[in-house]
């Protein structure tokens, strides 16, 4: 007898993030998170409806824990001088949720150059300093060249929609993360920087293939964007254009980073459609890894 072939794999149920209100946002840090866009300069100031600073909670208590491995920082903590923090090229420990046994990820994940790389803060860029070959301008940031045109084409539709979205931010090379990071812990120490600010070699602005979005008002790169109509847009149709919102509201456990309704990751489009098809919370549950909470016992 020819044996039973197996049952086919359950398809997972599409989970679409909700889109918290101001006051369930308040848990959120105000600041500019995972992108890590804010420099050397002051910090920004936070909306009355929003946590005072990065790491902070609302007076009630957060609905969630804080991002795994972190801590608010005591005033003078961190070391302002190390503009790279740890080293980004030192061996990547994935943690306590790892199987040793299980197979290497495929190789286009750990390729910078691919526009499949899964960049976080237990997977550092190789090498650290690495580079696009090629950038282009969307209205005065900078993508690789697939993840422009697709920007420009999602900026378009979104504007033919009627709703204003705005490209803020692009591009940052290593260097300039550092001075961002460095920046962070010259303020807040290094724990509290590590929940506003990507270190250096971790970044995905440095692949070229992140972008931040706004409406060009007070809450951009700010809580109170999940309730614009730009935000409401770009949940349900970036995908169409190529991209997908990388930091889920809620996901802070794998992504490592606060919820980020503005910050789109470029994945072209036949890939953003099987992400958001395949039922996957996150880009580390999509392509098979593991979360991504922290840098690693002792990082």
């Amino acid at each position: 007898m020819r044996a039973p072939s197996p049952a086919p794999r359950p398809r997972l149920p599409r989970r679409r993030p909700a889109r918290p209100r101001l006051l369930a946002a308040g848990l959120l840090a105000a600041v500019l998170t995972g992108c890590g866009d804010a420099g050397p300069g002051p910090a920004p100031s936070a909306p009355a409806s929003s946590a005072p600073g990065p790491a902070a909670a609302s007076p009630g208590g957060p609905r969630s824990s804080g991002v795994p491995g972190t801590a608010a920082a005591s005033p003078g903590g961190g070391d302002a001088g190390d503009a790279r923090g740890p080293a980004a090229d030192s061996p990547v420990d994935e943690g306590p949720g790892a199987d040793p046994g299980a197979a290497a990820p495929p190789p286009e994940l750990d390729d910078p150059a691919s526009p499949a790389v899964v960049v976080n803060k237990r997977r550092p860029l190789d090498p650290p300093r690495w580079a696009p070959a090629a950038l282009e301008d969307v209205e005065g940031v900078r993508l690789r060249p697939e993840a422009a045109r697709d920007a420009r084409r999602l900026l378009a539709a979104a504007r033919a929609d009627g709703v204003r979205i705005v490209a803020l931010s692009g591009y940052r090379s290593y260097d300039d993360q550092a001075a961002a990071y460095a920046g962070w812990v010259a303020r807040q120490g290094r724990a509290a920087a590590d929940t506003a600010s990507a270190r250096p070699g971790h970044s995905e602005h440095q692949t070229g293939l992140a972008l931040d979005v706004g409406q060009g008002g007070g809450c951009d790169l700010q809580v109170c964007f999940a309730d614009t109509p730009a935000a409401a847009w770009v949940a349900e149709h970036a995908a169409e254009h190529g991209f997908v919102v990388r930091y889920p509201f809620g996901e802070h456990p794998t992504t490592g980073y606060w919820y980020e309704p503005w910050h789109l990751r470029h994945l072209g489009a036949e890939r953003a459609r099987e992400y958001t098809s395949s039922g996957a919370a996150t880009l580390e549950e999509f392509s098979g890894l593991g979360p991504a909470p922290d840098y690693g016992p002792g990082r």
